[in-house]
């Protein structure tokens, strides 16, 4: 035997809606959820079915004191019903123009541009600037390295280089003589310690030599 299918959520609206409609009637939520079954909605859906109609306007409720009542009347769902045609009119005949003035707009940007010899002629033209044109872009593109401009920001980055390192340089120099100074008893272990992390005697600062521009751009 094939399992009863449970109402859809529009489903469940109706029924509740024709809990109003047939009474007319103010209800508290747990009276609507007593009345809920009858109509076959669970008493446990009833609350979310309630409040997706009062965001509708389809349902109003109002407290008074400390209670919350709700309540509907069949015009209720006209006045929404004809809102809502009057809207959607509103948006055809918005939509109906919008139309129009595409048309119009479409059939003034189609003014010289039929088809002819000429047109044909200047669309292969501007087809062979457009290709030659990325020719020469992706030629430029090979003598990028070469170009003055970025020469200047590689000698720029390498004299930042050169300035880091010889700063650094200069910071070993110092903790190596506040070492020889605070442990001279250790001078022999920490010149060990210094050739086996790379500082030798050849150790000093970076002389930089600039390159002629034209090695360069060789």
């Amino acid at each position: 035997m094939s399992k009863k299918r449970g109402l859809s959520l529009d489903e469940k609206r109706e029924k509740m809606l024709q809990i109003f409609y047939d009474s007319q009637d103010f209800f508290l939520l747990k009276e609507l959820e007593k009345s809920g079954p009858k109509k076959g909605v669970i008493s446990q859906s009833v609350k979310d079915v309630i409040q997706s109609l009062v965001d509708d306007d389809l349902v109003f409720k109002d407290k008074i004191g400390t209670s919350v009542y709700f309540w509907s009347l069949p015009s209720t769902a006209g006045n929404q019903l004809r809102n809502v045609n009057s809207r959607l009119e509103s948006d055809l005949k918005s939509s109906k123009k919008r139309h129009a003035e595409l048309v119009e707009l479409c059939n003034a940007l189609k003014k010289g541009r039929e088809d002819s010899d000429e047109r044909d002629e200047a669309l292969a033209d501007l087809k062979a600037i457009e290709l030659k044109y990325n020719e020469l872009k992706d030629e430029m593109a090979q003598y990028a390295d070469n170009d003055p401009a970025a020469f200047e920001a590689m000698k720029k980055a390498i004299e930042v280089a050169h300035t880091a390192a010889n700063r650094w340089t200069d910071n070993i120099f110092t903790v190596r003589q506040w070492c020889s100074n605070n442990f001279p008893q250790a001078k022999e272990q920490l010149e060990n310690l210094y050739n086996e992390i790379g500082i030798t005697e050849d150790f000093d600062y970076i002389e930089m030599t600039p390159a002629p521009l034209s090695s360069v751009i060789d």
